[in-house]
């Protein structure tokens, strides 16, 4: 990817409200490079969304989840890949569920990250994940954060990772 690129995505990553002519101005081109750069990068599924991060708490959230599957490799593996796509996509419908995937690590091969008004509401949704234990062994570890906790090391934010982006594109050029 070429600097100007990685510029303007780390600048969108900080504040994505910013014009094109702002943009421009903080990576060193033109407006209209800026916007055919974004056309471009959207149009290749490198910008796919443009969005916020809200205060959870302040939304009224309470804990923030990330709950770990591992599920055990049964001798048919079409019908493991049957089960864990009916699995994510019976999660995908729950709004808690901000984020399904699929990976490796801490001795489970899926996580669902997700956000809950009450500890109540959470047990609720441990429960309603355990519900195809019927279908499958599975084991699930979590990790509750509370959003109430008036300590944070470094809260949920893109800057960081933008920060990381600048250092990159400064190494490229």
């Amino acid at each position: 990817m070429k600097t100007a690129e990685l510029r303007l995505i780390s600048e969108l990553m900080k504040n994505s409200r910013r014009s094109d002519r702002e943009l421009a101005k903080a990576i060193g081109v033109s407006q209209p490079t800026v916007s055919r750069m974004i056309a471009k990068l959207e149009k290749n599924g490198v910008l796919k969304e443009y969005t916020v991060i809200p205060d959870f708490n302040k939304l009224g959230f309470q804990i923030l989840a990330l709950t770990f599957a591992n599920f055990e490799t049964p001798a048919d593996l079409q019908a493991m890949r049957e089960l864990i796509e009916e699995y994510g996509r019976r999660l995908a419908e729950i709004p808690q569920a901000v984020m399904i995937e699929r990976g490796i690590g801490e001795n489970a091969n899926g996580v669902v990250i997700s956000l809950h008004e009450t500890y109540s509401k959470y047990v609720e949704f441990q429960r309603w994940l355990k519900q195809f234990a019927s279908s499958s062994r599975f084991e699930l570890h979590n990790f509750i954060i509370d959003l109430n906790d008036k300590v944070h090391y470094r809260s949920l934010t893109l800057s960081t990772l933008a920060k990381y982006l600048m250092g990159m594109s400064v190494k490229e050029e």
